[in-house]
């Protein structure tokens, strides 16, 4: 029978002596096919695998798992490196340390994960060089290296991606969010939310708000702009980020919370915008092709939810929301159809807001040149004016 097969099955009496080979005899190749299934096993199947590798080890043969360190896994790297330092305790830094200066990324990752078992006395003087890779390209030691910043409270790092919020760069910006979310930094939030409100890449920051802050709790302590992070959440699936994220973000009882309890304008238009969403998602077996059997049940599950919400309930809360200053107005213009309330937003100083509304109108077959000339006046936005004349 494959390797692979024993290690991953339910008989101690096949995957026990396949583990203890593995790690008694450095098997690089066996563990290379291992990871290579990464994809294709389910978690728990993994899981179970660690547990078995964990096993395995003892103050003999720890060591052995150092050959492992040019194949990365995220699946594997925390057994790894946790039964690493369980073993060489404080003996086996200076090589880690020395190790660390290799050029392998791969090699790096699992040794910064290493770390963050070691106390802090140890390591405190490699905070210049976790700061360096913690802008690696390589995600996982990125995320390792900014762990690492955190759990060593590295000031001077927070302080730096905290300053790049205000970069005219969106990209700049975006990584520095990545990095907070990482670092942990919860006093960052309101300054991302405000980022988000402004960028193109609002979805994605979105994205990254969960990791941060329950979306529960945010909801209790601001409704709005947690509602705002989800309006983007919705839209970002699955182009940005995967369906499976209903799960992580537990949406369903966010939804049903909101429609049962929590009934106003901003949150009627997320309902609306997931309304449409999920029936998208359900009826093209694209979307969710690749998704496994949890994922597909809870889309499901979201889509019977939504279709049991009264369309038009919602769409009498929109209109609360149908004003310049209001967040969710660009959200909610999609959903209007009076003319009347459209022609009115005209006069924003807004230029993204006009042009949203001519887009709008001229969808409906209702836009006159009239409309273009009232948008058109107080418009310094060169880009918006040529947009708006083509239209």
């Amino acid at each position: 029978m494959d390797l692979i097969k024993k290690l991953t099955g339910k008989n101690p009496s096949e995957y026990e002596p396949v583990a203890k080979s593995l790690v008694d005899n450095a098997d690089i190749d066996l563990f290379s096919k291992l990871v290579k299934q990464d994809d294709f096993l389910f978690d728990f199947i993994k899981d179970n695998i660690s547990r078995r590798i964990k096993s395995a080890c003892n103050a003999n043969n720890y060591q052995n798992l150092l050959a492992f360190l040019n194949c990365y896994s995220s699946s594997y790297e925390n057994v790894i490196a946790e039964c690493l330092y369980e073993y060489g305790k404080e003996d086996l830094i200076p090589l880690m340390k020395e190790l660390f200066l290799d050029e392998s990324e791969s090699k790096k990752a699992y040794i910064a994960k290493y770390f963050s078992f070691v106390p802090p006395k140890f390591i405190q003087e490699m905070i210049p060089i976790f700061r360096q890779t913690a802008n690696s390209k390589f995600e996982p030691l990125s995320t390792n290296s900014i762990e690492l910043l955190a759990k060593l409270n590295d000031e001077i790092s927070k302080e730096e991606a905290l300053n790049k919020l205000s970069s005219k760069d969106e990209f700049e910006q975006y990584n520095a969010i990545k990095f907070l979310v990482t670092y942990q930094a919860k006093n960052s939030l309101n300054q991302i939310i405000e980022v988000m409100k402004h960028s193109s890449l609002s979805e994605n920051i979105a994205s990254e708000i969960p990791y941060l802050i329950d979306l529960n709790e945010f909801l209790e302590t601001n409704f709005d702009n947690a509602i705002l992070v989800l309006c983007n959440i919705v839209n970002a699936i699955p182009e940005i980020i995967p369906a499976s994220t209903v799960l992580d973000y537990n949406l369903y009882n966010i939804f049903e919370e909101l429609y049962l309890k929590k009934l106003t304008g901003s949150s009627a238009l997320l309902l609306r915008i997931a309304k449409d969403k999920f029936e998208e998602l359900t009826s093209n077996e694209e979307y969710l092709f690749d998704c496994d059997k949890n994922t597909k049940e809870e889309v499901l599950a979201i889509n019977d939810l939504l279709k049991g919400v009264n369309t038009q309930k919602l769409t009498s809360f929109l209109y609360e929301e149908l004003y310049e200053e209001s967040v969710f107005v660009l959200f909610a213009i999609d959903y209007v159809n009076e003319i009347e309330e459209l022609e009115v937003l005209l006069d924003s100083k807004n230029p993204t807001l006009k042009l949203k509304v001519l887009t709008k109108l001229k969808e409906k077959g209702l836009l006159t040149n009239r409309h273009k000339e009232i948008a058109l006046q107080n418009l310094n936005c060169n880009d918006v004016k040529a947009a708006i004349e083509v239209l």
